[in-house]
């Protein structure tokens, strides 16, 4: 059985925790939206973005997962608070969870180029594809999942987003607007069940906008840099 709602998460927690808890990591979250927004300005070029210094990117990289990542994991943080019986191992259960995306970040970093948009059609295709598989299936049951550790659970989040994550990285990786539409989908995907219709269709929608980049490239919103 998966993990309850946050509801159920949320009456069990005592109101104090539940509200420092809540508070403070969608806070974290809202304020990292902010300062992504601002410090990503001027630099999406599309498939032509590049990432700057690698402390640079690390910097923007770990604040946008923070954005991006953090509101979908308030259950877990809530599970975490409840099982401590207080807010105290909250810090290090969203450090480390954090810490699992900057790892990614460097891997990210160490294997991402400018591409054409060849490339980004495969990837967004790959992407879709994965949507489908039995080990996507499997980490997005396991990051629903009760865990201590934030480490652990962001492992298992990291695999059932990384198809998601890839799709930004070929679309934009410093564009708003798709860390935008990532977000939208890790954070439904994270809180609500899975449904078949619906997961099939995102998967289909996903890998038909790969099709649209190889035979319309120029018409996707933002592929490529202005000329």
């Amino acid at each position: 059985m998966g993990a309850p709602a946050l509801p159920a998460v949320v009456t069990r927690a005592t109101p104090a925790v539940t509200a420092a808890t809540l508070t403070g990591t969608l806070g974290l979250a809202a304020a990292s939206w902010m300062v992504a927004v601002r410090q990503m300005h001027g630099m999406d070029m599309g498939v032509a973005t590049r990432l700057g210094s690698f402390a640079f990117f690390i910097g923007v990289w770990v604040v946008m997962m923070a954005a991006m990542m953090l509101p979908g994991a308030v259950p877990a943080v809530l599970r975490r608070a409840q099982a401590s019986h207080g807010a105290r191992a909250v810090p290090l259960f969203i450090g480390s969870y954090l810490a699992v995306w900057a790892l990614a970040g460097a891997a990210v970093y160490a294997l991402y180029r400018p591409h054409g948009s060849v490339a980004a059609a495969v990837v967004v295709i790959a992407a879709g594809v994965y949507e489908f598989t039995p080990l996507k299936r499997h980490f997005r049951r396991r990051c629903r999942d009760r865990v201590r550790s934030g480490f652990r659970f962001g492992l298992c989040c990291a695999g059932s987003s990384i198809g998601l994550m890839a799709m930004l990285l070929a679309l934009g990786v410093m564009s708003v607007t798709w860390m935008s539409v990532t977000a939208i989908l890790v954070l439904a995907q994270k809180l609500l069940p899975p449904k078949a219709a619906v997961d099939v269709s995102l998967a289909l929608a996903i890998t038909g906008l790969g099709v649209w980049i190889i035979l319309a490239p120029l018409s996707v919103p933002g592929l490529t840099p202005p000329m």
